[in-house]
């Protein structure tokens, strides 16, 4: 881990040593990745026992818990059997909420409850709640379902145990189970888990007025396991951290992963600090937009968060249960080594000649929407990018080649739509690019091209 210049892990180091300090925990580690790797860790005081905390020793972390169940629902998505659109029902009959989508409790906005009844579920064992309707309560009540379904983001800690009862009838395997062989094993994160493994923290309460502490209890969260209930490490974080960046093709996929940080709840009013995609909390710190999870469990807090722009991730534990604002450290040394490393430029090579298609090369170029100018712009494996050409905030987009000669649209305005090359029947010349019903055509107003509403016969003109 020497990839980082002095001068940077000293600024890292004095973070986390003040965040320690100023924050009164036991203990605090913190990892930083870029570009897939471990670039720097650092601890400060003992985890349990007067043992040296380190970036390998196990904490709780809380509702970090969430991305990794819903990785397993997106997963299932991808396979084929189920639909983020279908109603809960359909898997997990005769909760009284099974109208609720699984799209809508991934993004909070089902309308369900924050919390569960009863006795505080982080500090009670999970046999106390060993039904669904434990977890739920009366949801004929407004307590119960405080929001309609789909109306406003609510964040619901029993929807996402909802969520993993779903992972465990469609797959047929406990949920812990399940994230182990899907996600904890083929990304080789060893030291994430469900129980504790040594070394392993205490989690401490912490005297608001004196420097004492107080053990907290570590239960095992039955049915809100998988809201959370997950032990892990600052370095296994940082590493899911670069596989919330880029995707795994063991795992997931770099375009379900981008969906997943993608907001699918409705900002607040007046501009926009935070919002939440499918699993994955987005937020925007001074210009720089976020994606990770903050987490937090009676004697512990955790944060992470991922620049992707960047390519840098930062996680933050600690065991206390109030104090350290870990998220915000997090945030801070991203921040950190993105400003004083900046990523260097991807060194830029020519297109392989083998499998160049010639046809797709000459689409390129200078295209037309009304009297817009746009550039079409050839990418590796067959991608296309549309981008204004005047510099305006147009609808731009980057294109995946699908294998039936259309390409699909992956961010901005376009983000779903087809575009298709549309060639004229009598001598297979292309005629128009056709996105979403708008015609690109190779001349603004081209009178050869189906533009609709049609081109007036007599052409260009000046006045009178």
């Amino acid at each position: 881990m020497d990839d980082l210049l002095p001068a940077t892990r000293r600024s890292l180091l004095h973070r986390v040593a003040a965040a320690q300090a100023n924050g009164r925990a036991p203990s605090l580690v913190a990892a930083v990745q870029r570009e897939g790797r471990v670039v720097w860790a650092g601890a400060r005081g003992a985890s349990a026992d007067g043992r040296t905390a380190s970036e390998e020793t196990q904490y709780r972390i809380g509702s970090i818990t969430k991305p990794f169940t819903a990785v397993l629902v997106m997963r299932l998505r991808d396979e084929g059997l189920l639909d983020l659109a279908d109603p809960l029902e359909k898997y997990v009959p005769g909760t009284g909420v099974g109208d609720v989508t699984l799209h809508q409790l991934l993004g909070h906005t089902g309308g369900l409850a924050a919390e569960t009844p009863g006795p505080w579920w982080e500090r009670t064992p999970g046999d106390l709640r060993p039904e669904l309707a434990d977890v739920l309560g009366d949801v004929r009540t407004r307590e119960a379902r405080p929001h309609p379904a789909g109306r406003v983001h609510h964040y619901s800690n029993p929807g996402y145990t909802l969520l993993g009862s779903v992972v465990e009838a469609v797959r047929g395997v406990p949920w812990a189970e399940a994230v182990r062989r899907e996600i904890t094993e083929p990304l080789g994160m060893t030291r994430t888990s469900a129980q504790p493994q040594a070394p392993f923290a205490q989690g401490w309460a912490v005297h608001p007025w004196a420097d004492v502490l107080l053990p907290e209890p570590a239960v095992d969260l039955g049915l809100m396991a998988s809201a959370g209930q997950l032990w892990s490490t600052a370095g296994d974080l940082s590493r899911f951290g670069a596989f919330l960046a880029s995707g795994d093709e063991r795992v997931l996929g770099a375009a379900s992963v981008r969906e997943m940080r993608t907001p699918a709840a409705p900002l607040e009013a007046g501009g926009w600090g935070g919002t939440y995609g499918l699993g994955l909390q987005v937020i925007n710190v001074d210009g720089r937009v976020l994606v990770g999870h903050g987490g937090s469990l009676p004697g512990f807090v955790a944060g992470l968060w991922v620049s992707v722009e960047d390519s840098v991730a930062a996680a933050v534990l600690a065991n206390a249960t109030s104090g350290p604002q870990v998220g915000s450290v997090a945030a801070e040394l991203v921040r950190v080594v993105a400003e004083a490393e900046p990523r260097i430029a991807q060194e830029w090579r020519p297109l392989p000649d083998a499998g160049l298609d010639r046809e797709l090369l000459e689409l390129t170029g200078d295209w037309y929407w009304g009297t817009y100018s746009y550039g079409l712009r050839l990418l590796p494996d067959r991608g296309l990018s549309l981008a204004r050409l005047d510099g305006g905030a147009g609808r731009g987009s980057h294109f995946r080649a699908r294998p039936d000669g259309t390409w699909v649209g992956l961010d901005g305005y376009y983000a779903g739509e087809t575009l298709r090359v549309v060639r004229r029947p009598d001598d297979g010349s292309v005629s128009h690019l056709d996105l979403g019903s708008f015609v690109f055509t190779r001349e603004a107003y081209e009178s050869r091209a189906p533009v609709p509403g049609g081109v007036d016969a007599r052409g260009w003109r000046g006045v009178g």
